[in-house]
């Protein structure tokens, strides 16, 4: 595989700092050079392999390969986990032998919780191995996510709140961070650790209803739509109780965590409670939803709880979240509306694929250097393929062409019932396409939500789509208070949206929004512009490039794959028309 490269760097050796996530999931890779952000990739993009583990070997070739560098000119390696800082799990080891409800566990999860430092060890001396000339240096996982939710705000001051299902035994962190002229000052005032775990709840419920764990929380807060939550309110509250300080988690229900895929994570009581065990390739039921819309209330009610407490103790007007439950853009949007901040802020990689850039960032600060630069209002990072060529049959079947004014064109397309994938400039950071590696179609079609989820996406009838709008005139259709560039928030809509493109509306009501300026994505902002002259509603709908169980396509290759495989009518790649 090649990509462009830039033209050497001329005089002194560059600082050159790589952040890297790698060995657990969601590999990737960023880098740092001289304090500046410029280039991040996931590697599941570029191998095709959805929440891949492996060391981002492609991710790392184009970083090096995009900034004229080699391995030996790294300097430093920042690794998004800290094995010292597991053993403090055994420090409880002895509460969990006491305790009834806990003691079955606790010697497997003191065993397991050895092996997992003696691993990340071992992890950190591979990536020795890999860069001899850099020093490398473990980065507590929680510190990550959250410098890179505020470098990535253009915050000056903030409250931050990461949320997942485990660092190495945080799993809920509140922080305040202020940017000097210099340099950043992140501090940690409070924490929840293992085994209360909001992730690690969602998680459980989530692969109980049959799905996969740490990939389809997404589908299930989808689910939560359509269901009661009231059927198993009672049960979520004792499960996840509320405390002063946070949360916790009743392990009668959610059983005390083994880092091992043998111990389960709900357990005989809940499922006794609930319903059993659904399998995938069962029908989805009303108890199913119910329990959905269950855990998808609490998850909301504790993290508004969480915001209230971060922003008591620290009087901060904005809030950066990060972690993977930041990625439930349900709970954002009643952050939002709750009003406790004047903006909230989502990175747009939340999940630990974003921690190779606070791995990176935490390292070249803690080298004593200035504050990095280039991660404020930054998501397109990733490889580009600006001199692509193709034959007129660039694949059996396919035909290949390239307009001379393409954004009118894709949007005249788009305003004939097309549903196009759209692969342009950068790859994109984070879970949401963003336009770059996108599917569009038009919201005004009534059919066009069954088609993409039918022979297009392949994947749950009630599964929404998300709207893509621009920003000038995003409040005459949704009610959202605040930009939203990343996708991360569910929005409230008007009556105009409900009226005009109600494909684009949830169950719920919501829809989650992605606002778009001419700065942030000059063709795409083309494209609204354009579909805006020929139907007068400047809003599309925005699917990731990618179809059920695949990661968003980052390659060419990979795009021609989904549109050979997909219902999908054409492709636009960097200004080429491909259609069967």
């Amino acid at each position: 595989m090649t990509w462009p490269t830039r033209q050497p760097r001329p005089g002194r050796r560059p600082d050159a700092v790589l952040g890297v996530c790698a060995y657990t999931h969601d590999s990737a890779a960023a880098l740092l050079v001289d304090g500046a952000l410029v280039g991040f990739a996931e590697e599941e993009r570029l191998v095709g392999d959805k929440h891949t583990k492996v060391f981002p070997t492609q991710a790392v070739d184009w970083l090096l390969r995009d900034a004229n560098l080699s391995r030996a000119d790294i300097a430093a390696v920042g690794y998004n986990f800290q094995p010292t800082s597991y053993l403090r799990a055994l420090t409880d080891t002895p509460t969990h032998l006491v305790r009834r409800a806990t003691r079955a566990r606790a010697v497997p999860r003191a065993r397991n919780v050895l092996k997992v430092y003696r691993r990340t060890r071992a992890r950190l001396t591979m990536l020795a191995q890999e860069f001899p000339a850099a020093q490398v240096t473990p980065v507590l996982h929680h510190r990550a996510h959250g410098l890179y939710a505020f470098a990535s705000s253009g915050y000056d001051t903030a409250a931050v709140l990461v949320v997942d299902s485990l660092g190495e035994t945080q799993t809920t962190t509140l922080a305040h961070a202020r940017h000097s002229s210099t340099t950043c000052d992140y501090r940690v005032i409070d924490q929840i650790t293992d085994p209360a775990s909001l992730g690690y709840a969602y998680g459980a419920v989530t692969e109980h209803l049959g799905w996969r764990r740490g990939d389809e929380e997404g589908t299930v807060m989808a689910l939560a739509a359509l269901g009661d939550p009231g059927r198993f309110a009672d049960l979520m509250a004792r499960a996840i109780p509320m405390t002063e300080h946070g949360f916790a988690l009743d392990p009668g229900l959610f059983p005390l965590r083994v880092l091992s895929r043998r111990f389960a994570r709900v357990s005989p009581t809940f499922i006794h409670a609930t319903c059993p065990t659904r399998r995938p390739e069962h029908p989805v039921e009303q108890v199913h939803a119910d329990l959905a819309a269950a855990l998808q209330q609490r998850t909301e009610q504790v993290m508004l709880h969480l915001t209230r407490r971060v922003q008591r103790l620290t009087s901060a007007r904005r809030l950066c979240l990060s972690g993977g439950v930041a990625a439930n853009c349900v709970a954002v949007g009643a952050i939002v509306a709750e009003g406790l901040f004047d903006e909230v802020h989502v990175p747009p990689a939340p999940g630990d694929s974003g921690t190779a850039v606070g791995a990176a960032a935490a390292v070249h600060l803690d080298r004593g250097l200035s504050r990095p630069t280039g991660l404020n209002a930054q998501c397109y990072l990733g490889p580009h393929y600006p001199d692509l060529e193709f034959p007129p049959h660039p694949r059996p079947g396919l035909a290949a062409r390239r307009p001379a004014h393409a954004a009118r064109f894709l949007a005249e397309q788009l305003a004939n019932g097309l549903i196009v994938g759209l692969f342009h400039g950068r790859l994109e950071a984070g879970p949401r396409a963003l336009g770059n590696r996108s599917i569009l179609a038009s919201p005004l079609r009534p059919d066009v939500v069954d088609r993409l989820n039918r022979t297009v996406k392949f994947r749950e009838p009630f599964r929404p789509f998300a709207p893509v709008v621009l920003a000038e005139v995003a409040p005459g259709y949704f009610t959202l208070p605040q930009l939203a560039p990343y996708m991360s928030i569910a929005s409230g809509v008007t009556d105009r949206t409900r009226r005009t493109i109600p494909t684009i509306v949830h169950t719920n009501g919501t829809a989650r929004v992605q606002t778009v300026t001419p700065r942030q994505n000059p063709f795409l902002a083309d494209v609204l512009t354009e579909f805006a002259r020929l139907t007068g509603v400047p809003v599309l709908i925005n699917t990731s490039l990618n179809i059920k169980g695949k990661p968003i396509c980052g390659t060419p290759d990979m795009a021609l794959d989904c549109l050979i495989q997909s219902g999908l009518d054409a492709l636009m790649i960097e200004g080429w028309w491909i259609a069967k």
